[in-house]
């Protein structure tokens, strides 16, 4: 991985940047290799918490898709389709 990940330094806790993180990372490993469903939404449940406004949502996904090739929204929408228990891979 040579790119940054967008962070709010200023407004989040060092939990909440830790619980972003995850989120990516899961978000990568789901182009990269593969995902539970479950993990991935429950991870996105809690990046919502964080994030609750679309707009910031979109304005971090559009960053992270710029630097990394991946997309939040294909990804949590792929995840949102599938089955129970089914592994979400996804290509860039």
């Amino acid at each position: 991985m040579s790119y940054n990940y967008p962070i709010d330094e200023v407004f989040w806790s060092k939990e909440e940047i830790i619980d972003v993180v995850n989120f990516y990372s899961l978000v990568e490993k789901a182009y990269e290799d593969s995902v539970k469903k479950e993990d991935l939404l429950i991870a996105y449940t809690r990046f919502k918490q964080i994030v609750p406004s679309k707009s910031e949502e979109k304005q971090l996904g559009t960053k992270f898709e710029k630097e990394s090739g991946y997309s939040f929204y294909r990804t949590v929408k792929q995840a949102k389709e599938s089955r129970s228990g089914q592994l979400i891979r996804l290509k860039k």
